[in-house]
């Protein structure tokens, strides 16, 4: 079952108005009533995880900067965070390409309001865009996993918000990561970027967001916002944060319960056979 979000302020007020805001699951309270004492707890832990390899250019990764900055203080985004029965998140902002390459652009910060929402954005753009070497998605999740157990605050929730233009293509296989998340209960959500023509020459492949879809998210609710066009690319952000701070539960089976329609190993193939390493 593929689950498309249409993009709009449509589906965000609908997300608020669905959703089961603030839900805290079973492993969610125990997780706060264990290290609720030494940590601040938050309505959701939100790591977002975005992608800076060279298949990206220039202006894509400003637009795609700017569209996490625009989406943090927008109004939709603090109506969700205000909805929660804290009214508060925590959000790291890292960015990746290759197996070791990840940086942390934010560390924990809290969000409970318009003042630390619009320092937060801040923070976010005044760093020097950078672009990298190869993708490793399963880097990335695999970075993500003990931030969550790092820093001042515990959620109820805990999501990776998962940003790309291509499949894995270095480090351990995507699934194999992707598993060790949901054994720790994290959700898994994507905004695979597909705005420009299928190139081999750019490790492109066919019907990215099918590959999101059945090798990178999981975990209760998770689901993936394909990016289209330049035009779009803001707006998908915001829909997908918004969605994500209201606890939207979607009907899309998690990835690891069905059979992949694609090969979760098809970036390290195309890899292997372009490079023969």
């Amino acid at each position: 079952m593929r689950w498309w979000i249409s993009i709009g302020a449509g589906i965000v007020a609908a997300a608020l108005l669905s959703s089961d805001v603030g839900g805290v699951a079973g492993p969610g309270q125990t997780r706060l009533l264990a290290q609720g004492q030494s940590r601040q707890q938050v309505d959701v832990q939100l790591i977002l995880a975005v992608d800076v390899s060279y298949s990206m250019d220039v202006e894509e990764l400003a637009v795609q900067r700017e569209g996490y900055a625009q989406a943090i203080i927008s109004p939709e985004f603090l109506q969700a965070l205000k909805a929660g029965p804290l009214g508060k998140v925590a959000v790291t902002y890292f960015e990746w390409a290759g197996e070791n390459d990840q940086k942390i652009i934010v560390p924990w910060r809290v969000i409970d309001g318009p003042e630390t929402a619009t320092a937060v954005a801040d923070d976010i753009l005044k760093t020097p865009l950078r672009r990298a070497s190869r993708t490793s998605i399963s880097g990335a999740i695999s970075f993500s996993i003990p931030l969550f157990e790092v820093g001042d605050f515990v959620g109820a929730r805990r999501v990776v918000d998962i940003s790309g233009d291509g499949p894995n293509n270095s480090g351990l296989p995507v699934a194999i990561v992707r598993e060790e998340a949901l054994g720790k209960d994290i959700v898994i959500n994507g905004l695979p970027i597909m705005v420009r023509e299928v190139s081999t020459s750019m490790m492109d492949i066919e019907n990215l967001d099918v590959y999101y879809e059945d090798c990178v998210i999981g975990g209760p609710g998770s689901f993936v916002i394909p990016i289209t066009s330049r035009e779009n690319f803001k707006e998908a952000i915001r829909t997908k944060l918004v969605m994500e701070v209201a606890g939207v539960r979607s009907g899309v089976v998690p990835a690891a319960t069905r059979q992949p329609r694609v090969s979760c190993t098809v970036g390290e193939q195309i890899w292997q056979e372009r490079w023969g390493r």
